[in-house]
């Protein structure tokens, strides 16, 4: 099986919403995020909970957790085995923030138009 690329979202000043999170994440969460993203670029499409969680309308989450502490990166598959990380947050409620998923699917729809224009 072909592996995933999972590569950051890039606004249009150049930033990576998902990249400066992992960035700011204590040692142990990176670490742990890293290799969770390792294993969704393993399995793609496959992966589970408690790893990997569909949210909605082709958004999901890559999860990691270190004690009580909870982070979440929200990512959208995109074509030729592509995982596009859009941003990520550290959870404090049962739910998912809608604001959070709000971005991810902005954020989706400005990749994608991009994408469309390069053609």
């Amino acid at each position: 099986m072909q592996e995933f690329e999972a590569i950051f979202y890039d606004l249009p000043d150049g930033r990576e919403p998902a990249k400066e999170f992992i960035d700011s994440l204590d040692i142990k969460m990176r670490a742990k995020m890293v290799r969770t993203i390792a294993l969704l670029q393993k399995n793609g499409t496959s992966l589970r909970e408690p790893y990997s969680k569909p949210l909605e309308d082709g958004i999901f989450e890559v999860r990691a957790k270190v004690g009580t502490d909870i982070s979440r990166v929200l990512y959208f598959f995109f074509v030729g085995h592509k995982i596009v990380l859009t941003n990520g947050f550290i959870k404090k409620t049962q739910k998912t923030p809608p604001a959070e998923i709000a971005r991810a699917k902005a954020y989706r729809k400005e990749y994608l138009n991009r994408k469309e224009n390069q053609l």
